[in-house]
């Protein structure tokens, strides 16, 4: 990753970068960017990429575009390891984990909360939460 933090010169440039590399079935979970937007280029392998709401396979030259705040994922679909670089509209760009975030916050989340807004049972909530 490199962002304001890494490499403070590029301070007011609005940009970062990041390198990132799949193993075979690796996932990068459903997060979203609150401070900018995300360009992702594939070099190597086969990813599976989504908003929410999409599901298209990227193949390596193949480039998918995740508006700021637009809840994504990747997922190495390929058999091989798989290379992608993502830039983004700010030098920090922020990244928020949506499992962490809900599962994990502290403190934690009314359990009556997430049993609704999951459609889950309190038991499978509470193993959810210990999991983080």
């Amino acid at each position: 990753m490199v962002n304001v933090d890494v490499l403070p010169g590029i301070s007011t440039l609005d940009i970062s970068l990041v390198r990132i590399d799949y193993v075979p079935n690796g996932v990068n979970p459903p997060h979203t960017h609150p401070r900018g937007s995300e360009i992702l280029l594939l070099v190597q392998g086969t990813l599976y990429v989504a908003f929410v709401i999409s599901n298209p396979d990227l193949n390596p030259g193949d480039v998918f575009v995740f508006p700021i705040g637009m809840i994504h994922f990747q997922f190495n679909i390929g058999k091989t390891a798989a290379v992608a670089f993502a830039g983004l509209s700010s030098q920090n760009a922020g990244v928020i984990t949506i499992a962490n975030a809900v599962f994990g916050s502290n403190p934690p989340i009314n359990l009556d909360v997430l049993t609704k807004a999951f459609q889950l049972d309190k038991n499978t909530v509470k193993y959810l939460q210990s999991r983080f």
